[in-house]
């Protein structure tokens, strides 16, 4: 096979957790395997951009094993609260690890699906992805992506020929398996099913395997490991903010260690800066609501901390777990400074117009992708008038990081609300036309180009 040999590095580390963290499963055989998505940017990263079309299909929709990695894939064991409401009955029912290695950073990666067919941990379900389900998935990671979230790529979707009844969708519907390329499919609901099995050698075994193999730390410490999770988890809650995006589902369960958003169901892109607003139709309380996206990965990280006790003294993981606060206030401070385009100035003046640029987005009920799209390198147009005066002031004494000469800011602000992600399957259920998907991601990409550093 066509595998770049300077970029492919393959790893198995997850084989050194042993077998009571995972059960080794089969995927489905499926009628078809038609490919209809290929990242080619991102398995350029690890190595695998240089597959034929024929061998793509049978290592991404077939699921032949990969040289020099996993011999065959797993599907991992969790526990985790949905909903605040703590499930033993969980683990990987419509998905599967399959690959390990090292992308172009040296990060060890894994390749994940969903919809690859039914494991042990399926229960009533049938292990399966609808097609549009696959095609909400790679619109959210491109977007997230290009908005500085760290986010799970989705790597391919392959059309897999079966009709699938849904009660959420017009059935029968298409059916895909989808890969994801991930740093890491340790979950915080991992740790729980450890801590509920009172299993602490294996609780120190996912310790040590998480510091040494997800961030480079000879360590067995889980102290140190609850601060490195709330610092990268703080991080997620703030971008999440910046870029507008409601999960829609942020179980402890649907949290990795490693601080990275993936496994997107009922996600939005807020219309407004309205923190009440939900993306999955069943969060009646609004319990993840836009703006309380923090708060639930706060309590999430909480839980991490609840399972390491077993382990640890509760002084230091408390005082770990108290850093969660102020590193989301840095963290969500640099996240909207980098969606302005200005660089920092000092902490105080940039919480400053951090607090003023939400609060007049809350007031105003302007688009955030708008606001974000003029505002771009602190030039804030003359249409923004009261109650915009705060942040055109505040933004006055800051120098630009990027400058708008990129041919994406002579045209409109690339957005992704719900109505477009219907209007993008319509095509696609009706016609097989993928031609408004793939040039939407194309836009996305550019708007990447324009706001990368």
């Amino acid at each position: 096979m066509p595998i770049s040999p300077q970029a492919y590095r393959p790893e198995a580390k997850l084989l050194d957790l042993g077998d009571g963290f995972f059960d080794p499963v089969a995927p489905a055989d499926f009628p078809e395997t038609r490919t209809r998505f290929r990242n080619d940017r991102a398995a350029a990263q690890i190595g695998v951009d240089t597959l034929t079309d024929d061998e793509w299909t049978r290592h991404f929709g077939r699921f032949e094993p990969l040289p020099g990695t996993l011999p065959q894939p797993v599907a991992l064991r969790y526990h985790g609260h949905q909903f605040r409401n703590y499930n033993p009955d969980l683990g990987d029912g419509r998905g599967f690890t399959f690959a390990q290695m090292r992308d172009d950073r040296g990060r060890l990666m894994d390749l994940g699906t969903k919809g690859s067919g039914q494991t042990p941990w399926s229960r009533a379900g049938d292990g399966r992805l609808t097609l549009k389900g696959g095609v909400r998935e790679i619109l959210a990671t491109e977007l997230l992506e290009a908005l500085n979230v760290p986010t799970s790529r989705t790597l391919s979707l392959i059309e897999t020929g079966e009709e699938l009844q849904r009660g959420d969708e017009p059935s029968p519907t298409r059916s895909a398996v989808l890969v994801r390329l991930n740093h890491s499919h340790v979950r915080i609901g991992s740790f729980q099913r450890l801590a509920y099995h009172r299993d602490e050698a294996a609780l120190r075994k996912l310790v040590g395997y998480t510091l040494r193999n997800l961030y480079d730390e000879d360590s067995d410490d889980p102290v140190r490991l609850l601060g490195l999770v709330v610092g990268r988890t703080a991080r997620l809650a703030a971008r999440y903010m910046a870029a507008g995006f409601v999960h829609g589902v942020l179980n402890s369960d649907n949290i990795n260690v490693t601080g990275e958003s993936f496994d997107y169901g009922p996600w939005r892109f807020a219309p407004t800066w309205d923190p009440a607003f939900t993306a999955a139709y069943f969060d009646h309380q609004g319990l993840y609501a836009f703006g309380r996206q923090p708060e639930a990965i706060h309590w999430d990280v909480m839980q991490l901390a609840v399972a390491l006790r077993q382990i640890a003294e509760s002084d230091p993981l408390v005082a770990a777990l108290d850093q969660f606060g102020p590193r989301y206030q840095s963290e969500v401070t640099e996240a909207i400074l980098w969606r302005l385009g200005v660089r920092p100035r000092d902490p105080d003046t940039d919480r400053d117009l951090v607090q003023a640029t939400e609060r007049a987005l809350r007031t105003s009920g302007v688009g955030i992708d708008r606001f974000f799209f003029d505002a771009f390198g602190g030039d804030l147009p003359g249409t923004y008038d009261e109650p915009w005066a705060e942040v055109r002031a505040a933004l006055a004494s800051y120098e630009p990081r990027k400058d708008r000469s990129h041919p994406y800011w002579s045209g409109e602000p690339c957005s992704m609300l719900i109505d477009e992600v219907e209007a993008i399957w319509v095509p696609i259920a009706e016609h097989d036309d993928w031609t408004a998907l793939n040039a939407k991601v194309a836009v996305i990409r550019g708007m990447s180009q324009a706001l990368a550093d």
